[in-house]
């Protein structure tokens, strides 16, 4: 069973930039000092002005126990295999595996923005359709910033004027974490039913990505298959316009990508049918089937535009996969 992760993220003190370097200081001190909650209690106060409520500061404390980072034994507290880990190999790599592994989001967070900068808000909106089981209401801005910040104090995103955007650092990451976390066997929740979202086959091969990613593309296209109509993020599979194997630095890019059914999507690794700039769909003219559901949703609909969002998918990506096609 993959482990729980956390939905709440909370921030540190000492300013939505410095979330690291307060991590880090409160690990030197642990480390050092072993303190008790008394005096671990001080030390944020006498350290961070403006610091005084102890609510607060336990607030933040047993985040840090939660994500690994401390632990508690007897009256003292030091550090938990977390906060070992990242003092002995520091590193924004290391951060942010942890942060990953302990909590809902973060990743997804990367992916959508690398498709373009994007507000509070529109962080807010796109965590809660990718992870409806986050559950803060709509409009609420508050766990969205804690997550932006966090990354932004990791040098992931950076902020101009109301929007937060990718980092080169940040582009570095999303560009080899749909298989790097490609293992990662999250649960991910969905109309109120839970499915494993990292791994799905087809006829034509097994490929494996980061659960997030695809939970991205999902929410992304409302759930659904563009040409089927299939609605269950179970029998969706995530399909590469410019193909997996042939064009690696392209296989995190959102805008070469879309949710088919595991059907549709076998349909299209084979070459029967594609779509074209417009988003028409083109059929392999000797396509022939007694199946009365492709017949329906494929060879029927020649020439139909089918539903997408705008600029959802890269024209250019889209004419480059069609001129390998003889018959388009």
């Amino acid at each position: 069973m993959p482990p729980d992760r956390l939905r709440s993220i909370v921030p540190m003190f000492g300013g939505g930039t410095r979330y690291v370097e307060t991590l880090e200081s409160i690990l030197e001190f642990v480390e050092a000092h072993e303190p008790t909650t008394d005096e671990l209690v001080e030390w944020h106060r006498r350290t961070f002005s403006n610091v005084s409520s102890r609510d607060s500061i336990m607030r933040r404390v047993s985040y840090l126990q939660k994500t690994g980072f401390l632990r508690q034994e007897n009256e003292q507290w030091e550090l938990g295999q977390a906060g070992r880990e990242y003092v002995q190999q520091r590193g924004v790599a290391t951060l942010l595996r942890i942060m990953c592994e302990r909590n809902v989001g973060l990743r997804s967070l990367l992916y959508a923005l690398s498709v373009g900068p994007m507000t509070i808000a529109e962080i807010s909106d796109q965590q809660l359709d990718t992870h409806p089981e986050l559950g803060w209401s709509r409009g609420e801005t508050d766990m969205a910033k804690q997550r932006a910040n966090w990354l932004w104090s990791m040098g992931l995103v950076e902020k101009h004027s109301e929007e937060y955007s990718l980092t080169d650092k940040g582009r570095e990451f999303v560009a080899g974490a749909v298989e790097e976390w490609a293992d990662a066997q999250w649960t991910v929740t969905a109309h109120g039913a839970e499915f494993s979202a990292g791994t799905y086959e087809t006829t034509t091969h097994a490929r494996v990505v980061d659960p997030e990613f695809r939970a991205t593309v999902i929410a992304r296209h409302d759930r659904t298959c563009p040409i089927s109509g299939v609605d269950h993020p179970g029998l969706l599979d995530v399909a590469h316009v410019l193909p997996w194997n042939e064009y690696p630095k392209y296989r995190a890019d959102l805008a070469n990508v879309l949710p088919l059914s595991k059907t549709h999507h076998a349909a299209f690794d084979r070459e029967l049918f594609t779509i074209d700039r417009e988003y028409r769909l083109q059929v392999n003219p000797s396509f022939e089937t007694d199946s009365e559901l492709l017949r329906r949703t494929v060879l029927d609909r020649a020439g139909e535009r089918i539903s997408l969002p705008d600029a959802s998918l890269n024209p250019k990506y889209v004419a480059q996969h069609n001129a390998t096609l003889e018959w388009v």
